[in-house]
């Protein structure tokens, strides 16, 4: 209820019962009793009652890390005297100093040190293991109290819709016509946003400031007037990050990528101040394209500005009226949007199901085109690698044997598994052992595994030559601006090592390998490392990234955290979708109510863990979740927090339903087994 402290939207970060929460959290099986719970969160509902009741501070008490600021403006004494100043050090410092043989060129807060080889892991699937996922039902009584849920929350907000109409009240002016116009949002097309979306507004648009990597420093803020508003505070939150997009690490200020980009600012500015047919292409864009192509291991590609725009505009440069669009239902918006645009007809298969994909296939090729049954233009397939609100993976060896039998084109997506899956990082083919040039369209983006901005679409040179006249974005679109070009060659030359120039000797000529020891077999399906004629002669990258070395290390150290969450929530009972290689781990809440309060408690932790909340329309009504995103950058001691923290807020909030307790591993467990649960060579 709107009314009730319990459910107050404003931030726990100044309550002042977070250093109590903090003090008891150890204990698990204290916290695990109902009766902790119950009185945990009577506390919690007395403490916003009073801070609703009082005006808002100019500054958080220095109870707990989330009252910490910057390291520039923060004052010694109290960092002395602040019982968490060990926790705060653990995200700024690591645990364990390094030896004086271990040189790391990252700032911990940025980059995690972590030396240890065995928290490493290989991204590849092992022929023979099912793909199919398997998901996992709640018990009936969250199936029903979820349902229940709603059910209130949609009468109670119809009923204030009725009364605020009737009465005029402030809660439904925006929906009453002023000066004589009328609204622009019809009641009805903003309800959710208004009675539902409104309520839990804490968990989404988290202001922070700083670098987005392995933490992040959140800006801290409340709301007096149940999320119509949000006040900060004047103070700042140093938390773990791990919600953010930054798969492979690189979105760091300091390093070898952020020195070439400033380097390309000082010869290029920063804008290429046009579109690329009006002027706005530059020698860094036909370089980059090449090293993508090269990198995918296509003939060709095209970069864009904007990821979502790479789906929407291309896609209708491909099919039109009398084409057929085979899409997975759990496709993303822009893949949706794109067909739409595009006028071809359009139909849908149950996720990842290769039985229906070939029934449907048989459908429509037998039947051809509505009404007149003429054969289609073409028939385009459009799924994604690895899907961003499931975790999970194509099943491309069985769509690949689809292809070759029906002769349908294949689009793939690749927006979340490029640089995140394989061995190589070559995304999903990589991840398969199958040769990309037999996959039509490999699209992807830059905003993830590479910490810049922007997508790419590769193909045969006919097909991208196409593209480039046809899309919109071509003539309409503005061009990537130079320092992301630069971020984009720059990491991605680093994750596929940069080959040094042939030593010519006599009549033969003498190619040395990237680490500088004998010539090594280059992989035939994903070629590497990149020559020096695919990026620009002034780029200096350090030696760690030029040999390739860093590169293989971060997606070494990506499998191992992605694999070791996964894995380690479902021991603990949690229940998660997806595959154990993937960066994106969803934990299964079901209940809207414990949206805000699973987001509030890991904010709150002793080590604060700011985590996505997603719900409807990013996911249906029943399976609300928590989208954990897992990034190289983070150590094993960084999900050994993350773990410890859901297992004590998973007994508060009642989320344990997967595995039965006998089969289930205790967190201290878990965290000792690391290796061997998630370790593969």
């Amino acid at each position: 209820m709107p009314g009730s402290p319990l459910h107050s939207p404003m931030a726990l970060s100044t309550s002042p019962t977070s250093s109590m929460f903090k003090s008891k959290k150890r204990t698990a099986t204290a916290l695990g009793s109902p009766k902790t719970a119950a009185s945990y969160l009577v506390e919690i509902s007395e403490a916003d009652a009073r801070r609703l009741r009082a005006n808002a501070p100019t500054a958080t008490p220095a109870l707990s890390l989330s009252s910490s600021i910057t390291s520039d403006s923060e004052d010694p004494i109290l960092r002395e005297n602040d019982e968490y100043a060990s926790a705060r050090s653990a995200l700024e410092t690591p645990l364990r100093p390094p030896t004086s043989e271990q040189v790391f060129n990252t700032v911990h807060s940025e980059f995690g040190h972590c030396a240890n080889e065995e928290y490493r892991s290989t991204s590849q699937h092992i022929p023979g293991t099912p793909l199919r996922h398997v998901v996992q039902e709640p018990p009936y009584y969250i199936v029903i109290s979820t349902y229940i849920s709603y059910l209130i929350l949609i009468c109670m907000g119809h009923i204030r819709d009725f009364v605020g109409k009737s009465f005029h009240t402030n809660s439904s002016r925006q929906l009453i016509t002023r000066d004589g116009y009328a609204p622009l949002n019809s009641d009805f097309d903003s309800f959710y946003t208004r009675r539902l979306k409104k309520r839990m507004n804490e968990c989404f648009g988290q202001p922070i400031t700083g670098v987005a990597g392995r933490t992040v420093m959140l800006l801290d803020r409340y709301s007096p007037d149940y999320n119509t508003t949000q006040v900060f505070t004047g103070t700042r939150t140093r938390a773990l990050n791990i919600s953010s997009y930054n798969y492979l690490g690189f979105a760091q200020a300091k390093g070898g990528c952020a020195d070439a980009v400033e380097e390309s600012i000082r010869r290029y500015g920063v804008s290429s101040a046009g579109a690329r047919l009006s002027g706005g292409s530059t020698d860094l864009h036909a370089q980059a394209e090449a090293l993508v192509a090269r990198f995918i291991g296509h003939e060709d590609a095209l970069i864009s500005s904007m990821g979502f725009a790479t789906n929407s505009a291309y896609i209708p440069a491909l099919v039109n009226k009398g084409c057929l669009v085979i899409s997975d239902e759990l496709n993303h918006a822009s893949i949706r949007f794109g067909v739409r645009l595009s006028g071809a007809n359009v139909r849908m298969f149950p996720h990842n199901d290769m039985v229906a994909l070939e029934n449907l296939l048989r459908e429509v090729i037998s039947q051809g085109q509505p009404k007149t049954h003429r054969p289609w233009k073409k028939i385009l397939l459009i799924v994604e690698g690895l899907f961003s609100m499931e975790g999970t993976i194509v099943d491309l060896p069985r769509v690949m044997e689809l292809k070759s039998k029906y002769k349908f084109y294949l689009w793939v997506d690749e927006a979340h598994s490029i640089g995140a899956l394989g061995p190589h990082g070559r995304g999903v083919a990589d991840y398969f052992g199958i040769d990309p040039r037999s996959i039509d369209i490999l699209m992807g983006t830059f905003t993830k595994s590479f910490g810049a901005a922007g997508g790419y679409i590769s193909g045969n040179k006919a097909l991208i030559d196409r593209l480039r006249l046809r899309g919109y974005l071509g003539a309409y679109g503005e061009a990537m601006a130079p320092p992301v070009l630069m971020q984009i060659v720059s990491s991605m030359a680093s994750i596929m090592g940069i080959a040094p120039p042939p030593l010519t000797s006599g009549s033969s000529t003498l190619r040395l390998s990237s680490t500088g020891g004998d010539a090594v077999a280059a992989d035939p399906i994903h070629p590497g490392p990149a020559p020096q004629s695919l990026l620009p002669a002034w780029l200096t990258l350090d030696a760690s990234l030029a040999s390739g070395i860093e590169g293989r290390d971060r997606l070494r150290r990506l499998a191992f955290n992605s694999r070791y969450l996964h894995l380690g929530l479902k021991k603990l009972g949690f229940i998660t979708y997806g595959i154990p290689e993937s960066p994106i781990v969803p934990l299964l809440l079901f209940n809207p109510g414990k949206m805000n309060m699973f987001h509030r408690l890991m904010k709150e932790y002793s080590t604060p863990v700011v985590t996505v909340v997603v719900s409807y329309p990013a996911c249906s009504l029943m399976t609300t979740r928590v989208r954990f995103c897992m990034s190289a950058s983070h150590t094993k001691e960084d999900i050994d927090v993350v773990l410890r923290a859901c297992d004590e807020i998973g007994d508060v909030l009642d989320l344990k339903h997967g595995l039965g307790r006998t089969e289930r591993w205790a967190i201290d467990e878990v965290c000792e087994r690391a290796v061997e649960l998630a370790g593969r060579a």
